[in-house]
């Protein structure tokens, strides 16, 4: 048994025959697909978020609404870049998001994608102490925000506050017990699924990964999961990992699914290099397109799949809230059951 989900980019363009052609859209259609999905019986409802693009940049209130019009799905991202955070305020907003949907937040946060612009960090007032790169200060803000969602104490009261303070240092305020159990990491490498499983954060893997050895991209994915559950059982964390990975799977059951995805099947993986980015040398997952009993045979054959617990299922929002909710419907019903995964 797998939880499947999916997973948003949030896109929104003026072009006509996009579904989504403003911010206002992309919210509302947000939550709208966020209720279709649960009423069909998804768990996940997970979205990416970047800035100075035409998608989601800022998930807290859109994940706030969302818990309020729902009641059982898991509502998350995936992923929130951590560069651009300030994470004490990030600890409240988190907070209160996770509070309204009593307890239902799976953050996944990272050091962040490519960029849209240059140092685009820069712009929201951060950069990196000399010696370090803004891959370790979006650690350590991980590791600053781990801390204050855990309870921690650290500020010293004032002695004439305007209301009374319970005794001793504060934290930030609101704490929603359990979020701290509740925080992914999206690793492009193993070394940093390593680092995260040490942190006591679950594993968010996509559909993009470092190339580390040749192999295919499930196998190394499969890899990936495997030395992070090994690096969690090493570090003595008292309670169960979870794993997911991010596919683009699209069974072709109506002439719309054909229209849209018959003749755009990525059957196999893709290497390129990602400019400026430490990760160098990159191998993207490919994508799977066909009639149900075709995908079911070609699933089958996914290491990486087989060995997540989690399953997410990336969307074209642009096509509006009807179609997917038709697209996630078709993966719950027409491949899952025969997968083993319902």
């Amino acid at each position: 048994m797998k939880k499947i989900g999916f997973l948003s980019f949030g896109h929104w363009t003026p072009h006509p025959e996009s579904h989504t052609r403003s911010a206002s859209d992309m919210l509302h259609q947000a939550i709208d697909l966020a209720v279709a999905a649960e009423e069909i019986g998804a768990d996940g409802a997970y979205f990416r978020v970047h800035h100075f693009a035409r998608q989601l940049g800022s998930p807290f209130p859109m994940l706030a609404a969302i818990g309020a019009k729902t009641s059982k799905i898991e509502i998350g991202t995936g992923v929130i870049d951590m560069r651009y955070e300030n994470p004490m305020y990030m600890a409240e907003d988190a907070a209160a998001a996770d509070l309204i949907s009593d307890g239902r937040l799976q953050l996944g946060v990272s050091r962040g994608s490519p960029e849209q612009v240059i140092d685009g960090y820069k712009y929201f007032g951060y950069d990196a102490p000399e010696g370090q790169t803004m891959a370790d200060v979006a650690r350590a803000n991980t590791e600053t925000f781990l801390q204050v969602i855990d309870g921690a104490k650290f500020a010293e009261p004032n002695p004439r506050p305007m209301f009374p303070n319970p005794p001793g240092l504060l934290g930030i305020e609101p704490q929603s017990p359990g979020l701290r159990d509740r925080i992914w990491w999206g690793a492009a490498s193993n070394a940093t699924a390593v680092w995260a499983a040490e942190a006591g954060m679950h594993l968010m893997s996509s559909t993009l990964k470092a190339d580390e050895s040749g192999k295919p991209f499930h196998v190394q994915q499969r890899e990936q999961i495997e030395l992070y559950r090994d690096a969690w059982k090493e570090a003595g964390h008292q309670r169960d990992a979870r794993v997911s990975v991010s596919r683009s799977i699209f069974a072709l059951t109506t002439d719309e699914d054909y229209r849209y995805f018959a003749f755009d099947r990525d059957t196999d993986d893709q290497i390129g290099t990602i400019g400026g980015d430490p990760i160098g040398r990159a191998i993207f997952g490919r994508s799977f397109a066909a009639e149900p009993e075709a995908l079911i045979e070609q699933l089958r054959g996914d290491e990486a799949i087989e060995a997540a617990d989690t399953l997410l299922l990336t969307v074209p929002n642009q096509l509006g809230v009807a179609y997917n909710t038709h697209v996630i419907e078709s993966i719950l019903k027409d491949v899952a059951p025969a997968l083993g995964w319902r």
